[in-house]
């Protein structure tokens, strides 16, 4: 059994935002030179997520709204943890969205749905942030 891990940063200009990284853990997958196995895929910040779903503009300004209508980021007293930041909406958000995705790989390649894409998901941006990329196999 193989393995290998990197780390991929992203530093995103805005509070909050959806980056389409599928192609980076592709990049990630045939620089490991793993063929049958399983990639592990997490953000390693609590107010950042890493999800599978479709790239399409409508539906990530649909998940927007639908996450400012669960955990509004404003007014900043609503919530209990801001004090000293002003991100306990960041945190909701990431819980809803998710740590992480788990990719089979299947002759070299994501073993995807036809329209499956991996996701960052930023929720308190404005800073450098990590995900780990980890592939176990063969």
């Amino acid at each position: 059994m193989r393995h290998f891990r990197k780390e991929l940063w992203f530093d995103i200009p805005t509070r909050r935002g959806f980056v389409n990284i599928t192609a980076t853990i592709q990049d990630c997958l045939q620089e490991s030179g793993i063929r049958e196995g399983l990639l592990l895929c997490n953000a390693m910040h609590i107010t950042a997520s890493v999800f599978i779903n479709d790239d399409e503009a409508g539906l990530h300004n649909d998940l927007e709204v639908w996450l400012e209508r669960l955990a509004p980021e404003k007014p900043y007293s609503q919530y209990r943890h801001n004090g000293y930041e002003d991100n306990a909406d960041a945190h909701l958000k990431r819980t809803i969205m998710g740590r992480e995705v788990v990719v089979a790989v299947t002759g070299g390649k994501l073993d995807l749905g036809p329209w499956e894409q991996i996701f960052y998901g930023e929720f308190d941006g404005k800073r450098r942030k990590r995900v780990l990329v980890k592939i176990i196999g063969e």
